[in-house]
């Protein structure tokens, strides 16, 4: 009866979707080496979402970190690492306006750091607080409801809630501050209330909580609703940013992109296995995210082995045939139909995917 289980059963098998979708224009690849790519040629579709696959060691992550993410970003006059490939040609895409990865890199290094904070929803929360009876009758700001600045904040943790003893030899234990016990603020703070909960009470609420409890709110549930997206309700508001998983922190980084990419415009996204760790209908929350994107306009590049992700897809390229030397080269491209009749390692197992698949 739970969701693994119908998941093991095939109960809540993966939906194809209903059409692929057509490329909106393509980058073509010419002559890209790195690592094991040896003048590897590739045409991207764009305006898609584009899988990239093959067994581990083919060059997959290569192919998207190590020559397209730098490729389009020194073409757009963005910051891009060093360590580059080089390539005879990268053409196409002339009105894409940014390349972006999301990797599962952290998304801060302090427990100060925080899912509230990385989308910008604390800021219209702080704004919420101040704009109490009781708040202005004590004459406090937004800024004294933030737990990084001094005014509100207990000064005896500066706003972290805790105090870190460092060990030696392992690592460092946080323990809760003597003075204000975990809730950041000063009392005085503390005593201001937003019908009823106090700042810390909306700290500790989940995405899913603060989004029903500030509902009547606009700025807070805009900010709010891409982390509802991409399957992150359940997250604490002001749940330390270094206890996320990588999945967590990527997904996070996706949503602070969704709206972002319209004010920007035409977009490149390039993940590199977002399913890692998530459970199957999580996966199903990301693909909704992923597709939504193409809808808006972008082109989302995927690398991924999970094969209900690549069933998913309106495009496939598939590097090998086999990993390191072995691998490198493009052996098999176009919609996933087209690859599970090509025979490869991933069109075989493909196949058998989409022979299961649901109508």
């Amino acid at each position: 009866r739970s969701l693994t289980g119908a998941h093991l059963s095939g109960r809540a098998a993966f939906p194809l979707p209903g059409r692929r979708r057509g490329p909106r224009g393509a980058l073509a690849l010419r002559g890209a080496v790195l690592h094991n790519l040896r003048g590897l040629d590739a045409d991207l579709p764009l305006g898609v979402l584009l899988g990239v696959c093959g067994v581990s060691g083919s060059g997959k992550s290569t192919l998207v970190e190590g020559i397209l993410v730098p490729g389009l970003r020194r073409r757009l006059g963005r910051p891009a690492e060093d360590e580059a490939g080089t390539v005879a040609a990268l053409e196409g895409g002339e009105d894409l306006a940014e390349a972006t990865l999301v990797d599962q890199s952290p998304i801060g290094r302090t427990p100060r750091s925080n899912p509230a904070t990385y989308v910008g929803a604390w800021t219209a929360v702080r704004r919420a607080f101040a704009a109490t009876p009781d708040a202005r009758s004590r004459r406090f700001t937004a800024s004294t409801f933030s737990f990084n600045s001094p005014g509100g904040r207990c000064e005896r943790c500066e706003g972290a809630g805790h105090e870190t003893l460092e060990m030696q030899f392992l690592a460092d234990v946080f323990v809760p501050c003597p003075d204000c016990r975990g809730a950041r603020f000063r009392p005085e703070v503390l005593r201001v209330r937003l019908r009823g909960r106090t700042v810390d009470e909306v700290l500790r609420m989940t995405v899913e909580e603060a989004a029903a409890f500030f509902a009547d709110d606009p700025a807070v549930v805009g900010a709010l609703r891409p982390l509802a997206g991409v399957g992150l309700g359940y997250l604490r508001l002001g749940q330390p940013a270094t206890t996320l998983s990588g999945g967590e922190a990527q997904r996070l980084k996706l949503a602070s992109h969704l709206d972002d990419a319209a004010a920007v415009g035409p977009t490149i996204f390039f993940l590199d296995e977002p399913t890692t760790g998530l459970h199957a209908e999580d996966v199903k929350v990301l693909l909704r995210a992923l597709h939504g994107l193409v809808d808006r306009g972008h082109s989302v590049v995927v690398v991924e082995h999970n094969l209900d992700v690549l069933a998913a897809c309106d495009s496939l390229l598939e590097l090998g045939p086999e990993g390191g030397d072995g691998g490198g080269r493009l052996v098999a491209a176009g919609t996933p139909e087209e690859v599970a009749r090509a025979g490869t390692t991933t069109g075989v197992h493909l196949a058998r995917r989409l022979g299961s698949a649901a109508p």
